[in-house]
């Protein structure tokens, strides 16, 4: 049979709670990312996720569907979100007993009356190396989030498309490495501490780019919570330590007209888009 990944519950699971699958004939990455944002829609209802990637062929097709028909007939129906591209594989797990969602089949067809050729039909396009430029593209951005995470390196800060700065734990690594490999964006990100704030001005090393500079903050309480689980009752992780970072980090922002947002309530994902979206940044 295919590779599982049990991915956990959602809630009090328990024998009630309907199991979702995500199919998927490559990474299964694409049928968790559209089915879990049409889930979030129930927040409240209990649900046990699994996902099965790599169902190549018919007969590994048939298997996952004898295990779907077997939940069903013992308990609540299963959700079934599938991106599978081949047609083959596609028709046995449409025929499952679950509630069946094909993410992929059921857009195609208007997608090639619009372009006016037809699909591929090929699997794997959307987290497989597929188009080559791309995807390198998007290794050398990681590489270069890497070199220059967290200030380590000044080396070619010019090539930088975005450079990150905040205080220490505000999101800027993940941020970074996000918008490195999910959009190939060259991203820098530079720590600001407390000898930075003696003036309002940027850090040396940033004042060429001025431009390219994104903030992040975010709230004293949130900011000193997380830090205490790095360094537990440090003058660091102290709420008094981060309301005065924190100030002083939007008070540099506003003075030097560099955009910004709060992190403290964001996800990875929302703060990417936001700096996407404000600094027109596009790929």
């Amino acid at each position: 049979m295919a590779d599982q990944r049990q991915t956990g519950f959602v809630g009090a699971g328990g024998p009630s709670a309907p199991t979702v699958f995500f199919l998927s004939d490559s990474t299964g990455i694409t049928a968790e990312t559209l089915g879990n944002t049409l889930l979030t829609q129930f927040p409240g209802q209990p649900l046990e996720r699994r996902t099965i990637p790599f169902i190549t062929t018919v007969e590994q097709a048939l298997e996952v569907v004898g295990v779907i028909d077997q939940l069903a007939a013992t308990g609540p129906r299963p959700i079934v979100f599938s991106t599978a591209v081949g047609q083959d594989i596609r028709a046995v797990l449409a025929r499952s007993r679950g509630h069946f969602f094909d993410l992929f089949g059921s857009h195609i067809g208007q997608l090639e009356q619009a372009l006016h050729t037809s699909a591929s039909g090929q699997p794997g396009q959307a987290h497989g190396v597929g188009d080559a430029v791309r995807y390198q593209s998007r290794m050398a951005a990681v590489e270069y989030a890497i070199e220059h995470d967290d200030g380590q390196s000044l080396r070619a800060l010019e090539r930088a498309e975005l450079i990150l700065i905040a205080p220490s734990r505000c999101g800027k690594t993940p941020t970074s490495m996000y918008l490195a490999l999910q959009h190939g964006i060259l991203a820098a990100n530079f720590p600001l501490v407390e000898e930075d704030f003696a003036n309002l001005s940027l850090p040396e090393p940033l004042l060429p780019f001025r431009g390219k500079c994104f903030g992040l903050t975010s709230l004293p309480v949130r900011l000193s919570q997380i830090r205490q689980e790095r360094r537990p009752g440090s003058v660091y992780a102290s709420l008094a330590q981060c309301t005065y970072e924190l100030r002083n980090a939007e008070d540099m922002y506003r003075t030097n007209h560099v955009p910004y947002v709060n992190s403290a309530s964001m996800s990875v994902e929302e703060i990417s888009a936001t700096v996407l979206q404000r600094m027109q940044l596009h790929h």
